[in-house]
């Protein structure tokens, strides 16, 4: 038998001490509810989607020890070691009343087949009968000597079935008022010395046997009558049976053991299928009523899905079982007629109108499955009649009422082709359900406790139920630059809200049909006095909002989405294409989370984004949007800079890029923290941080109280494991990456619009220098790693020509000539493409700038070296580089537009070098008197025209320039065809520059001694 391994899921946090725990399915398979005997709370899991969080009760002061579902799915009760018993209405989850209490902790609840009636035991002595219509106690069944820790109905409404700590086992009639029918002592192992192991008993779906664990790690069968042995299940394990369950029909069963192992059985056979060993003792299983699998937990919390525990080989778990539990009937309703509380079991529909001939039962019995079934539903309807004298032979005008069951044959069989025919019509197919609306930044609803309706990286807005209104309070982050907002009451039950620094919006949804939806905003501050303002909507309800620069939107179950003014006129109406799932507002953009389509069979929801640019009313992005297998979408919003985000129920978060046509990119995966134990609740993100609160699991999200804490976490791809043990670089390199892709995008925003992009060019330079850095250790690690080729590739990435050599300095260090060598050929080649690629002033720019030139200098011309032929863009006189001249790598920076690159680079270079000017004009007078001496000795004068500044006195020049300056001394030199300007501030080395300086004071000194 082949021993697989099964990953389970934490749904309790443990204290480290085994537990009873406690798991079942309400009657559709769609829901998961468990608990733990040391922990208070009760989670409701979606059975289909995992990844989403459980809904999660917390009504106990103390550990659950046992749960229970009503057959209908619509009541669930729950016991603990407080010693009360609690009601909730299911699946919501709402608490209903505490139904009974005892004086020590209980230990086992059990629910009758119509759910009118709900068996509670525990260390007290006595098992509590409660009439589940209005809380009354029916009976109280005394008899055992120790803990009852089990309790099981049987399945025909005659029997209840107990056993306890010692292992005994009792019988209780129900028709005659609760008494013991059999007696059976010392049949289960005693686990009265350990609270966290119990005996479990179950009747089969029949109601044929009733399956106890025996005294020889075995499972034994005893008849419903008679209570005599039938037969026994042995097989591997190894130590005493502590939970079984059957499946629905009745031919399988599923055993867990103190030797931490499940094994399945063919009842039939009477021999085990299939196995599963595990850490950790499982306490409780529960099988899956309308398909093949096993849900289970053990006793720390973790819980986990048996996917097909049958081979397919084999009859399903749920074939033949009773339309009645599989097409959800509805067994109770309140608006239906009930049993009056008078005490009486017999009132509670627990008896049947042929029950005294207890030797006719076997008998009957042996009529087809079906027959019985009909019986049952016919003697469910007649139970609710009284019936005093039921344990007696039956009156003549009962028989009389009644009629034979020859004569009753063919109505059953007509009934039965009906309601087959019936159950065919009215079959649906089951599938993934759609993830459901959400607020991004709201908690969930929390009986008596304060919740979040909206949390961002401004401040929070929390709200708590009072009787009949909420209390609602706005709080900034930042108490010094946030307006201070006085509280206010909630007459509506708000449950979401959106905030920005302008003001707050507020929503509930639909309470029936006279509790409207409505949408309310309130203004932080206005000129006007009544500027708050409110709509309400009557045939569709609001499930996200939003807020941007006075913009005010709601979408609505209609799938409408509601764009609004500030002051609250209704501007926009769209229709959208699917429900809708989240929405989030920054700026001028609104961005809507739909889906698209149903879930895949994978549990993979299908969702779609749009961004709507609300003050040009334009769609300025649209696509798809990625979340992990089998997770839900549980956070959507904008980042600091703008740049959209999601985060999944797997704890991935994604951003998006404009690279490649529009993608999304992971910057960060919870996984990889390799922390469990923490799920990540998140609040926003900037450039290279996630802001977030850590909740420990289970808990999903945060309490109000005490008040959170947000937690900086890195931003990390998900980068697979490097040859190099570089992960940290690598990572460092792509986020540089895209942080350089984003500022670029910006950018080009910026100049679209017309707007000045001198502090975004800064920061670019300043994050090309970071990148180079990290490609530069990056180029070390291949270096060491023998990884050459790699490194070759990565100089080429490489932005500066001064980060180039230092690559080539390095691997010369390193000793590597050769690589060295390509390096060098990497560089030259780059340098010559610059030199091709440097950009030309046009022939409109230079008559433009001629005519100018010859206009203010009145016929004059200046005097331009001999290789002055081409106009190129000067580099400053700074070491530093502007970042709109800079040369990016491939799929980096675009250039700018010629003209723009030449102006801003003109501008910077003219400040520059007017200051330096200044400063040496101040520092050396004698210089630029010379200057002057030599100005008149060429016999030339040069004015400034309107616009330019005055060349550069000390300006640099080639030892070519100079040696043609000395050439033509006293002639001028005219600008012909073909040639340009020269820039009056262009670079030369610095030994021409001491050497003018030094010539400059001879002949100053020389001019003074001949005046004299």
């Amino acid at each position: 038998m082949k021993i697989r391994s099964m990953k389970l899921r934490e749904a309790h946090k443990s204290t480290g001490v085994a537990s009873q725990s406690s798991i079942l399915y309400d009657i559709n398979g769609e829901r998961l509810v468990t608990a733990l005997a040391s922990d208070t709370s009760i989670c409701i899991h979606d059975a289909f989607l995992s990844s989403v969080s459980p809904k999660v009760l917390r009504n106990h002061r103390d550990g659950v020890t046992c749960l229970a579902i009503s057959p209908n799915s619509t009541c669930l009760a729950s016991g603990s070691i407080d010693h009360s018993v609690k009601l909730y209405k299911f699946p919501g989850g709402e608490f209903e009343t505490n139904i009974t209490r005892f004086t020590l902790p209980i230990r086992s609840l059990a629910f009758n087949k119509s759910g009118t009636m709900l068996a509670a035991a525990g260390d007290d002595e006595g098992i509590k009968l409660i009439n589940t219509i209005d809380g009354s106690v029916a009976r109280v069944l005394k008899g055992h000597r120790g803990s009852v820790t089990s309790l099981s109905f049987d399945p025909k409404g005659e029997y209840l079935a107990s056993v306890d700590s010692v292992g005994t086992v009792i019988y209780w009639e129900l028709h005659n008022s609760g008494i013991i029918a059999h007696n059976l002592k010392g049949l289960a192992p005693s686990t009265s010395s350990d609270n966290s192991v119990i005996n479990v008993i179950q009747w089969s779906p029949d109601g044929e046997m009733l399956a106890v664990p025996g005294l020889k790690n075995d499972v034994v069968m005893y008849d419903r009558d008679t209570a005599e042995k039938l037969f026994t299940l042995r097989g591997d394990h190894v130590q005493p049976v502590c939970f079984l369950s059957w499946s629905p029909n009745g031919k399988y069963m599923a055993t867990s053991g103190l030797d931490r192992q499940i094994l399945i059985w063919n009842v039939d056979q009477k021999q085990d299928i299939d196995r599963q060993k595990f850490d950790e003792r499982i306490c409780c299983m529960a099988w899956k009523p309308n398909g093949n699998s096993l849900a289970f937990i053990d006793a720390m919390g973790k819980y986990g899905v048996w996917e097909s525990p049958v081979p397919s080989s084999m009859k399903s778990p749920t074939e033949g079982t009773q339309s009645v539990k599989s097409n959800g009937v509805l067994f109770f309703d309140e608006d239906e007629q009930v049993p009056s509380a008078s005490g009486s079991l017999s009132d509670m529909g627990e008896d049947s109108f042929d029950e005294s001939e207890i030797a006719s039962r076997k008998r009957l019995r042996q009529q087809s499955k079906y027959d019985d079934a009909l019986d049952e539903d016919n003697d469910d309807e007649l139970n609710f009649f009284p019936k005093a004298e039921s344990h007696k032979k039956p009156r003549d005008d009962e028989l009389n009422f009644f009629p034979k069951p020859e004569s009753r044959k063919k109505p059953r069989k007509e009934k039965l082709d009906s309601a087959k025919e019936g159950l065919q019509n009215t079959m649906v197919i089951k599938g993934p359900k759609l993830q459901e609306a959400f607020q991004p930044g709201a908690t969930p609803v929390q009986p008596g406790k304060r919740r979040f309706l909206c949390y961002n990286m401004l401040g929070s807005i929390t709200s708590i139920d009072h009787d009949g209104y909420s209390h609602i309070e706005i709080d900034f982050h930042d108490t010094g630059s946030g307006p201070r907002v006085p509280a206010m009451t909630d007459y509506f039950g708000f449950t979401m809200a959106s905030l920005n620094e302008s003001g707050s919006v507020f929503a509930n949804p639909r309470k029936g049909e006279k509790n409207m939806s409505t949408l309310m905003y309130r203004p932080f501050s206005s000129w006007a006095n009544n500027s708050e303002w409110s709509m309400r909507f009557e045939e569709e309800e609001v499930r996200a909002v939003a807020l941007g620069n006075s913009w005010v939107a709601a979408v609505t179950s209609l799938n409408f989405l509601r764009i609004f003014t500030e002051g609250g006129l209704q501007k926009h109406v769209l229709s959208l294409d699917g429900p809708v799932v989240t929405a989030s507002g920054c700026g001028d953009e609104l961005a809507v989370v739909t889906h698209s389509s149903s879930p895949l069979a994978s549990s993979e929801q299908m969702l779609e984004f749009k961004v709507y640019n609300i003050c040009s009313g334009t769609l300025s992005k649209k696509g798809k949007l990625p979340i992990t297998p089998g997770s839900s979408l549980t956070w959507f919003g904008f980042s600091e800079e703008g740049q959209l985000s999601s985060f999944d129920s797997k704890g991935v978060l994604r951003v998006f890029t404009k690279q490649y046509g529009g993608s999304w990119l992971p910057l960060f995966s919870a996984s990889r923290l390799k922390k469990p134990e923490e799920n990540y609740w998140v609040a926003g993100l900037s450039a290279s941080k996630l802001f977030c609160i850590v909740c420990k699991s289970p808990d999903t999200f945060p309490q109000v109280i005490p008040k959170p804490v947000l937690t900086l976490l890195d931003l990390s791809c998900p980068l697979a494991s490097s040859d190099l043990g570089a992960d940290n670089l690598e990572n460092e390199f792509i986020c540089n990456n895209i942080q350089l892709c984003q500022i670029q995008s910006r950018i080009d925003e910026m100049l679209a619009s017309g707007q000045d992009t001198y502090s975004l060019d800064d920061e670019a330079f300043s994050v090309e220098a970071v990148q180079d850095r990290c490609i530069l250790r990056l180029i070390a690690s291949c270096c060491n790693g023998d990884k050459l080729v790699r490194a070759t590739e990565l100089v080429k990435l490489l932005s500066l020509e001064k980060s180039v050599r230092g690559a080539i300095k390095l691997v010369t260090a390193l000793k590597l000539p050769n690589l060295a060598e390509r390096f060098n050929l990497i560089l030259e080649e780059r340098l010559q493409k610059e030199s091709m690629d440097t950009p030309f002033l046009s022939r409109a720019t230079l008559n433009n700038c001629d005519t100018s030139f010859k206009a203010d200098m009145s016929g004059k011309t200046s005097i331009l070296p001999e290789n002055s032929g081409k106009a190129s863009i000067p580099p400053p006189v700074e070491p530093a580089i502007p970042a709109t001249l800079e040369k990016f790598p491939a799929n980096s920076f675009t250039k700018k537009t010629l003209q723009e690159s030449v102006k801003a680079g003109k501008a910077k270079t003219d400040e520059k070098q007017a200051v330096k000017v200044e400063s040496k004009a101040t520092v050396n007078n004698s210089s630029e008197s010379k200057n002057s001496v030599d100005i008149k000795h060429a016999g030339q004068t040069s004015k400034v025209g309107e616009g330019h500044r005055p060349s550069n006195p000390f300006a640099k020049s080639s030892n070519n320039q100079e040696k043609s300056m000395d050439k033509n001394a006293g002639q001028t030199s005219k600008v012909g065809e073909g040639h340009r300007p020269s820039n009056p501030f262009a670079k030369s080395s610095n030994n021409q520059e001491k050497s003018s300086l030094l010539d400059s004071l001879k002949k100053m000194k020389n001019d003074k001694t001949q005046q004299k």
